[in-house]
């Protein structure tokens, strides 16, 4: 049988993921649930942000789900013990280096942008966005005391030629079962990390990607252009830092980071890692008011991505859309439904 991991995390994680329970449940009984804390539960329970046992489970299951981590409550703690950091660890441990984050407009939330209907109509992008290498995870790093109160801080920005091609792989492959364009977005004006990046994705177009189209772009022009023109884009491939930021920016062209999904995945066959791009919103939490939406998606590209079920990720998808339709919103949305009345639209759909 098989099995599904929920990590629910903090803040508004376990109200959202409590409502992926139920869609699992009513779209595929026959699928194991697993759950164990994360993030800043986990450390208030083990002392650790991810467990040693949570990481194995992980690795063992046919596909992880996460809510969100992270709170003002645990600012203080060192940070290898924050919650942050078990998110790090758990991307490096499942070796997730491929994040893909869709933005994708539904039709009856076009007005819901806060750009005119006419830029996101239609909107249909994804950022591919390299997620175990460069500066979040290069050496040297840390703050150094230079003394007569002065410090330093230094994060180091590294990548190497096959981390660049793995992603670039995966960028390429989803190109070709859409609109075969490739926007490859880095800084190799200022960056040498960024010439690197452009002259391998270069090079990996030329030997096995010629018949996608591929274009260069400086990453802060993407930016630009993601407020200008969302429509010219298809696969934005960029890396950790850069996919980060261009990301949340492409969550809020679809109306919501309410909205929008995402899927990590690594080597072929290993289990992905999915969760809601949104993040742990303490001031919401346990109030009942969160978008379920992002999480129930992330389901259902985990139901695409690892779990092969094409057809119920299909069936999801649409019943979602069409709940949209029906004018279900909760408050990110300009509405008022709770959490549990939007995931019950979804669920009388199915």
């Amino acid at each position: 049988m098989p099995t599904l991991l929920l990590l629910p995390g903090d803040g508004i994680g376990p109200d959202v993921i409590a409502q992926v329970r139920r869609v699992a449940a009513v779209l595929m009984p026959e699928l194991t649930l697993e759950e164990r804390a994360f993030g800043g539960a986990s450390y208030e329970a083990h002392g650790t942000p991810l467990t040693d046992e949570a990481l194995a489970l992980a690795k063992a299951s046919d596909a992880v789900l996460m809510g969100a981590v992270g709170g003002p409550q645990w600012a203080g703690v060192p940070r290898h013990l924050r919650p942050e950091a078990g998110l790090l660890n758990l991307r490096s441990g499942m070796g997730v280096f491929a994040n893909l984050r869709p933005a994708l407009c539904f039709a009856p939330l076009a007005d819901a942008s806060t750009l005119k209907r006419e830029v996101v109509e239609g909107l249909d992008i994804i950022i591919v966005r390299e997620l175990t290498g460069g500066v979040y995870f290069g050496q040297p790093r840390g703050i150094e005391n230079l003394g007569g109160g002065q410090r330093r801080g230094v994060d180091t920005q590294v990548y190497t030629t096959a981390e660049i091609e793995r992603v670039s792989r995966v960028a390429f492959d989803l190109a070709r079962g859409r609109r075969n364009k490739v926007t490859s977005a880095e800084k190799s004006n200022v960056m040498e990390t960024g010439l690197l990046w452009r002259e391998v994705v270069t090079a990996l177009h030329a030997r096995e990607f010629p018949d996608v189209k591929l274009e260069h772009m400086l990453a802060d022009n993407t930016a630009m252009q993601l407020v200008k023109n969302p429509r010219q884009f298809d696969v934005i491939l960029t890396d950790n830092l850069f996919g980060d930021i261009l990301s949340d920016e492409a969550a809020q062209l679809t109306g919501s980071v309410g909205m929008l999904p995402s899927a990590a995945i690594g080597a072929t066959g290993a289990p992905g890692l999915y969760e809601p791009v949104h993040g742990s919103a303490p001031d919401i939490a346990g109030k009942g008011i969160a978008n379920p939406l992002a999480a129930i998606l992330s389901f259902e590209m985990a139901l695409r991505w690892s779990l092969g079920r094409t057809d119920l990720a299909d069936r999801l998808n649409t019943a979602v859309a069409r709940a949209l339709e029906g004018g279900a919103r909760t408050p990110d949305l300009g509405g008022a439904l709770g959490t549990t009345a939007m995931a019950d639209t979804v669920l009388a759909v199915l």
